[in-house]
């Protein structure tokens, strides 16, 4: 498992009965959590002190119940990057902190590669890794359908102190985009994605993760450079494996330009426990 295990401003407190109680900053939040089907230790402590709380609904979706004390938004740190934080309806708050191990492998990639790079970070979201290759030095572009999200990641860049970085912002179908991408003739050394399992463009354009995710992979791989740097896929699909995104690179990437293939669990250390949480997948690709 990858963990992401060098947070000084989140950690995961404990886990148990569907929920993880974790802290943002100074802040706690006990959200809920699908995977998490052991029984809560000791209900007790930290698990009474939650500044804020989402109720799950048994008709679906749910609602937080927060103390007067939590602010509409804050911000936490990691390293030299810098989030707003702010619950939103559907119980997230706007970071997935699991994705810091990717971070930091993208920052070093970009660094010691020698040379400029561009970045695409498709499926954006708020820009976590867009701040995060932008903080390392890369040209990035970042896409996604959300307004909102983009507005979010620009607004992340700009705590990062990176208002001037050279980071594009688009709000667009992403297939769509590549597809022009390509049309343009422009090249990329490195391509981000985080696919969901089901969304909708802009102008109600429809993703299908196991229907769409191969073809648009194998179209990607006609605007990377002739010399890519990495290609780094997230996903959170339940029932899609680290094998599957391994067989989906080597396929598309390690078929047409070598280079190493490493797959795997992404997690998050539980501090009360001492166990690790799973987050998802990654499938990293990289040049030798």
């Amino acid at each position: 498992m990858y963990l992401a295990d060098k947070w000084t401003d989140y950690e995961v407190i404990d886990t148990g009965a569907g929920d993880k109680l974790e802290r943002w900053g100074q802040y706690i939040l006990r959200r809920p959590d699908p995977q998490i089907i052991w029984p809560i230790a000791n209900e007790s402590g930290a698990w009474k002190e939650a500044d804020g709380h989402y109720h799950r609904s048994s008709s679906g979706g749910g609602q937080w119940q927060f103390k007067s004390s939590l602010p509409e938004r804050w911000t936490i740190t990691y390293g030299e990057l810098k989030f707003h934080i702010k619950p939103t309806s559907f119980k997230h708050t706007g970071l997935f902190p699991e994705q810091a191990v990717n971070w930091s492998w993208m920052m070093d990639k970009i660094r010691s590669a020698g040379r400029p790079i561009r970045v695409l970070n498709l499926f954006a979201y708020s820009g976590g890794a867009t701040v995060a290759a932008a903080a390392a030095g890369a040209d990035v572009v970042h896409v996604d359908a959300s307004k909102g999200m983009v507005q979010w990641a620009k607004e992340n860049a700009q705590l990062s102190g990176l208002e001037s970085a050279p980071i594009r912002y688009i709000t667009d179908d992403v297939f769509k985009f590549v597809q022009r991408e390509q049309r343009r003739g422009r090249q990329y050394d490195a391509i981000i994605m985080d696919p969901p399992s089901y969304g909708r463009g802009p102008n109600g354009e429809t993703w299908k993760l196991e229907e769409n995710l191969y073809p648009f992979l194998e179209f990607c791989t006609t605007i990377l450079s002739d010399n890519p740097l990495f290609m780094l896929i997230n996903s959170y699909t339940t029932g899609l494996s680290p094998s599957v995104l391994h067989n989906l690179l080597h396929t598309t990437m390690k078929n047409k330009f070598g280079g190493v293939i490493n797959c795997g669990e992404i997690g998050l250390p539980i501090t009360q426990s001492g166990l690790n949480l799973p987050c998802g997948i990654l499938g990293r690709w990289e040049s030798e």
